[in-house]
C-alpha cells in the first residue's frame, strides 16, 4: 500500500486495543506514516496475557470492553493490535458495533508464503493462536503449498514486556522460548519466520541473534498501520464536536501493570507521556480479580 499522503490529519482518529504493549508496535508505526492522527490506546492488562485465557470468557471481554471504548473514545476505526483477539472476536466486534471499521491483524502466513524460497516456514505464536483452526484455513487459503512450522512461545510475551521496561532477560531465557521452531525434522529447510503475536515486535532484535544469520523475520506491524490509514482516508474528518473526549490520545490500562515507572518511562517514544487507568467493569472480570475503581 502506498504511504498515507497529507490527507489525514489530526481531525482523524483511532483505537489500538491489545492486551499489553504489543500494540504499541503498530501505534509507532502508525504515527511514522501519520504524525498527526490521534490516537488512543487500550491494554486489557487486568488479564493479560490473552494467549492463556478461556476462549467464551475472552470474546465476552473483549466485546464489551471495546463496546465502551467505542462510546467513550469515538475512534473512526478500532485497531485490534492483537492476534489472539483477532483470531477470536473480530467477528463479533464487527456485530456488536456494525458502524465502526475494525482492523485485525493475523498471522502473516500470505506474506511468509510470498516471500518463502524453501516452502518451508514458521510461526511464532501464542498458544491460542496456534490451536485454533483459524489459522489452518490460513494455511489452506494463502499457502497450500508451504510446509508450516508453529512454535506456541507462553513466556515470550512476558519476555517483551519486560524487555519494554529496561529490565534484563536473559539470551538463556529468550532460547528455551523459541527453540521449539528448530525441533521439527523439516527445520533446518526453514528460511521464513512470521510473528503470531505483536509483542513479539520487542523481542525481534533478540530472537534474530539467536537464530540462523540468512532467517528473514516478518512483522505485520507496518502493514497493519498502513491498511489503518488506508481505512481512515476514505472516511470525512472528524469536526471537533464529534471528536471524542479527551481531545488528545491517551493509553489506557485496565489494570495497574508491573513496574509502573519504568513502563511509563518507556512510553513518550510512541506518544504517550503517562498512563490512565480505564474505568472498571465488574461484569467481565475473571473469577477472583479485583477491580479497580473508575478512573
Amino acid at each position: 500500500m502506498a504511504p498515507v499522503g497529507p490527507a489525514l490529519t489530526g481531525a482523524h482518529r483511532v483505537l489500538a486495543f491489545d492486551s499489553g504493549i504489543g500494540g504499541l508496535g503498530i501505534v509507532r508505526a502508525l504515527r511514522a506514516l501519520a504524525p498527526e492522527l490521534v490516537v488512543d490506546y487500550l491494554a486489557d492488562t487486568a488479564v493479560f496475557p490473552y494467549g492463556e485465557q478461556d476462549d467464551t470468557f475472552l470474546v465476552e471481554r473483549i466485546v464489551s470492553l471495546l463496546r465502551d471504548a467505542v462510546a467513550r473514545l469515538k475512534p473512526q476505526a478500532v485497531v485490534v493490535a492483537c492476534n489472539t483477539a483477532s483470531t477470536l472476536a473480530l467477528d463479533a466486534l464487527r456485530t456488536a458495533c456494525p458502524a465502526t471499521p475494525f482492523i485485525g491483524c493475523v498471522p502473516p502466513i500470505r506474506w511468509a508464503a510470498r516471500v518463502s524460497r524453501s516452502g518451508v516456514i514458521g510461526l511464532l505464536a501464542t498458544r491460542a493462536t496456534t490451536r485454533r483452526p483459524y489459522l489452518a484455513r490460513l494455511l489452506a487459503l494463502h499457502a497450500p503449498g508451504c510446509t508450516l512450522i508453529t512454535h506456541a512461545a507462553p513466556g515470550l510475551a512476558g519476555c517483551a514486556e519486560r524487555l519494554f521496561r529496561g529490565e534484563t532477560v536473559t539470551d538463556a531465557t529468550l532460547h528455551a522460548e523459541i527453540q521449539g521452531l528448530w525441533a521439527h525434522p523439516l527445520s533446518s529447510q526453514m528460511d521464513t519466520v512470521g510473528l503470531g503475536c505483536t509483542h513479539y515486535t520487542f523481542v525481534l532484535e533478540r530472537m534474530k541473534a539467536l537464530a540462523p544469520a540468512d532467517m528473514t523475520w516478518l512483522d505485520p506491524a507496518h502493514a497493519v498501520a498502513q491498511h489503518t490509514c488506508t481505512v481512515l482516508e476514505a472516511l470525512p474528518p472528524l469536526r471537533n464536536r464529534d471528536a471524542g473526549s479527551p481531545a488528545d490520545g491517551r493509553a489506557w490500562f485496565t489494570a495497574l501493570p508491573d513496574n509502573v515507572p519504568a513502563l511509563v518511562a518507556h512510553l513518550p517514544p510512541f506518544g504517550f507521556d503517562t498512563l490512565h487507568l480505564w474505568p472498571a467493569q465488574p461484569h467481565c472480570a475473571p473469577a477472583g480479580y479485583n477491580t479497580l475503581p473508575p478512573v
